[in-house]
């Protein structure tokens, strides 16, 4: 059954994702995605194979090693390595961190109406923030957004899936029909939220990571759709 605005506007539990959600994360990577594939200049395969081939390590990196600009830079090396098939030298590596620069110095960027609006939402509801991905590169963010006074608690975790969803609500002690996961990713924020039992408000970004994405059941009433961040003003 849709969970109506009227009882939305009671108290809730709302959940948050960081990357994409809060602020701007993922265009960076795609623009040293985007200089790498031109610097690599292979002679047979466009740009559509050889991110093929990246996405592939990337998958693969992502569940042995998780998360972050440290893995990102080892799959750079791995997919040049698969394509030139041959170690990567000192000088290609070199070039390969020069072209990662850019994830190092990159400030965070607040998605437009974030700040307004969890302002307004932080005095109608419980607000936590969950995250995944490298510790100290996510802490570095959370310290830097300037938005933690907003949220009871903020999580970093190596994962979400179903077990983290419920792990969060025995944490917390809130039940799921009173909460709600916010996020860009169908893969991490949505299914596994409502796997869980939790509600889910879908906030698309068009610089969603492509091994993030997902398909929605366009029946399921238990996930709400927004067009932008502001919007759950409207809901909430």
């Amino acid at each position: 059954m849709t969970v109506g605005v009227a009882a939305r506007r009671q108290a809730q539990v709302l959940i948050f994702d960081a990357d994409d959600t809060l602020w701007e994360n993922n265009v960076v990577f795609e623009r040293v995605i985007d200089d790498f594939l031109g610097w690599l200049d292979h002679p047979t395969l466009d740009r559509a194979e050889l991110r093929a081939v990246l996405d592939d390590i990337e998958r693969a990196n992502a569940v042995a090693h998780g998360y972050g600009s440290k893995v990102f830079l080892r799959s750079l090396a791995q997919c040049l390595e698969r394509l030139r098939e041959r170690p990567a030298t000192d000088s290609e590596r070199q070039e390969i961190d020069r072209l990662a620069v850019a994830l190092v110095e990159h400030q965070v960027e607040l998605m437009p109406g974030v700040a307004d609006a969890l302002d307004e939402l932080a005095g109608r509801h419980e607000l936590l923030l969950l995250t995944k991905g490298d510790q100290e590169e996510q802490q570095r963010k959370l310290d830097a957004c300037g938005l933690l006074h907003h949220f009871g608690a903020a999580h970093i975790v190596v994962e979400k899936n179903v077990d983290t969803y419920r792990w969060l609500m025995r944490e917390h002690g809130f039940a799921p029909s009173g909460a709600w996961m916010i996020g860009n990713s169908p893969k991490s924020d949505i299914l596994p939220a409502r796997a869980a039992g939790l509600n889910a408000v879908f906030i698309p970004n068009a610089n969603t990571w492509v091994l993030e994405d997902d398909e929605l059941d366009p029946t399921d009433d238990g996930v709400l759709r927004l067009a932008a961040f502001r919007d759950l003003l409207r809901h909430f």
